[in-house]
């Protein structure tokens, strides 16, 4: 089946903003969702005077450095790293809380477009875990696309994504024509786990979530095709965008009640609800901890729904320029522009 260059099925807006769509201009843009009760929503930036990764906290339309957050005490090791903060445990997290919302009235921190937006997990400790056919429509489009027989999953299928993979919630993609000619989109939740543990039980799974990101599992189909398993084709380097924040589990809420949509050049192509997911978060935890240890900072991208591009007919995969906004209801949205090298 004949492939369909992505941008022909929808013309290209007219507008040039950064962060919405321009075929010339990096994505940085700070589109974040708005929740109520100052949410606790923790990003990683630089600034053009220091290019340096520092992570921080966002409120309203500033970020508060961690470093300018804990100069007046913190107990033990100021964290360098969202990563860092995550292991150091709940009484960090709190102490962190307490601090972002004293400094929210008295502080002043860097406006949101002066900064650079980077990943909030930059580089993850370990293989990012990832959902394969989590919901029924997306394993039925995935299985006729392959002229195969549609099996839904009565087990949590799972596969992962190198920590190489990351990239950030408004970076260029760079994509080598000579390893891959089908790049596919695929917007997902992300979960990040707070509280370590093994076997955990599914009735206790959600209390050791620190939180929710978006990622958008970018893949090679054609190298997926090839190596059968899915690893290869998973894990191009900057195949994972992630980002732009993440939101503390308290403030995200019900995660099996969030919509989440992609678009390609500004035309839907993913618009599902995370109530259809077949395995919802705390039945993937309790699978996945099965003998298997999870540990503060891991990384669970929990599959995407229907409207991939390898699903379609004819199939669609991302062009040069093309540009991908990744939502997640309650988080925020990513851009990323595809860029031939």
């Amino acid at each position: 089946m004949a492939a369909l260059d992505s941008r022909k099925r929808a013309a290209k807006p007219s507008f040039e903003v950064a962060g919405v769509y321009s075929r010339q201009r990096e994505c940085q843009h700070s589109d974040i969702s708005l929740l109520p009760q100052n949410p606790m929503k923790y990003a990683s930036f630089s600034l053009s005077s220091d290019t340096t990764p520092r992570p921080g906290v966002v409120c309203g339309d500033q970020v508060f450095e961690f470093a300018t957050l804990t100069a007046a005490g913190w107990r033990g090791r100021v964290p360098s790293s969202l990563l860092e903060l995550v292991q150091q445990g709940p009484e960090a997290w709190q102490a962190m809380r307490e601090l972002a919302g004293a400094a929210s009235s008295s502080t002043s921190g860097h406006p949101l477009k002066s900064m650079r937006w980077h990943a909030p997990i930059p580089r993850p400790a370990k293989n990012i875990f990832c959902l394969g056919r989590n919901y029924v429509a997306h394993a039925e489009e995935a299985a006729r696309a392959r002229g195969q027989e549609v099996k839904i999953p009565t087990v949590p299928v799972i596969f992962t994504k190198a920590p190489t993979t990351v990239s950030g919630p408004f970076d260029d993609i760079q994509v080598d024509r000579a390893v891959t000619q089908q790049v596919d989109w695929e917007v997902e939740v992300g979960v990040v786990i707070g509280r370590a543990g093994r076997d955990i039980p599914r009735a206790d799974a959600l209390s050791h979530v620190f939180g929710y990101t978006v990622i958008n599992d970018l893949t090679a189909r054609d190298l997926q095709q090839q190596h059968i398993q899915w690893f290869k084709g998973k894990s191009l380097d900057g195949f994972c965008p992630m980002g732009p924040v993440v939101v503390t589990a308290d403030e995200f809420g019900d995660p099996q009640a969030k919509r989440i949509q992609l678009r390609v050049n500004g035309a839907t192509k993913q618009d599902a609800s995370t109530a259809s997911m077949i395995f919802p978060v705390d039945a993937i935890i309790e699978s996945l901890s099965k003998g298997l240890t999870l540990e503060a900072g891991d990384i669970i991208a929990t599959g995407t729904p229907e409207g991939v591009g390898m699903g379609r007919t004819p199939q669609e995969f991302l062009q040069d320029g093309d540009v991908v906004e990744t939502e997640v209801e309650g988080i925020g949205t990513l851009r990323n522009r595809i860029v031939d090298r």
